[in-house]
């Protein structure tokens, strides 16, 4: 199946939809372009994430982002999963569903952690098969999420930008591109994030994902727990210059505060994007 990669919808700037959040939403409405749903959360059906789900999307749009897909993983693609997938997603109409460049377990047990793979010419070509495959099963392209590192292979032929590209090419897929994920990369691995950025193909990027992480002993890790830092915060900027117009959203899934507090960060990011776009236009 042909997809045509160049097509992006921008819807602004969007949230992840948390059960901390529902009746704040459901009562305020606040001004909100989206939201992101973990997709695990609503696959059983009935029960109350899903009466919640099915009101909140009757005000605003939804992407589906999910952590079981287990791409690398050389056990074959789980089709009961992706069955599961594709009925939510006829319930509920996502723009686009997305994923991550990772694997999660072996024989059929999942670790419930993002694995890293190695970047090599041999998982360029297992890793995009199986993204084709899932793109056939459900009748779309997906987008595939860049992790954050911690360990390196000794297999490794390529850095991970390269591979990342590689395989969105391959695989005629596109990218959710995680801005505090190559700031936590680069910091572990001692790379220029915007050699990264810059080598990333810019009309395959459908969405950026914004968050915060932790120090801990010498290693930062992407914890989403603590509010965006300044020097994230300044490679979105220099992401979007790079990028264009890419609907960005802000992750939180833990010690998560009032839906106020993460307003403000959104009301941030809008301001460093209407910045960049206003200055792009001056000069286009």
């Amino acid at each position: 199946m042909s997809y045509t990669a160049t097509q992006n919808e921008f819807l602004g700037f969007g949230l992840g939809l948390r059960p901390d959040h529902y009746q704040t939403i459901l009562a305020e409405k606040p001004s909100v372009d989206w939201f992101e749903i973990l997709t695990e959360n609503y696959l059983i059906p009935g029960g109350k994430p899903l009466d919640f789900l099915d009101k909140i999307r009757q005000d605003y749009p939804m992407v589906m982002h999910g952590v079981s897909m287990s791409l690398g993983s050389f056990d074959p693609i789980d089709l009961e999963y992706l069955t599961a997938v594709k009925q939510l997603i006829k319930r509920v109409q996502p723009k686009w569903i997305s994923d991550h460049l990772c694997w999660t377990g072996i024989a059929q047990k999942n670790m419930h952690d993002l694995l890293p793979l190695p970047y090599t010419e041999e998982a360029i070509q297992h890793v995009s098969n199986k993204i084709m495959q899932a793109q056939e099963f459900l009748g779309q392209q997906i987008l595939i999420e860049n992790l954050s590192s911690y360990i390196t292979y000794q297999q490794s032929q390529m850095p991970e930008w390269e591979f990342l590209s590689e395989v969105a090419h391959r695989a005629d897929c596109l990218i959710l591109l995680d801005v505090n994920n190559v700031y936590v990369s680069a910091m572990n691995h001692e790379f220029k994030p915007m050699d990264y950025m810059n080598a990333i193909p810019a009309k395959r990027v459908r969405q950026i994902h914004l968050a915060g992480h932790s120090n801990e002993q010498g290693c930062i890790i992407d914890t989403h727990d603590h509010p965006i830092i300044d020097p994230v915060w300044d490679l979105y900027e220099k992401t979007l210059r790079r990028m264009g117009k890419v609907s960005t959203m802000i992750e939180r899934d833990d010690h998560i505060p009032p839906l106020s507090e993460l307003l403000q960060e959104l009301k941030f990011a809008r301001k460093i994007a209407d910045k960049v776009f206003a200055e792009q236009n001056e000069y286009a």
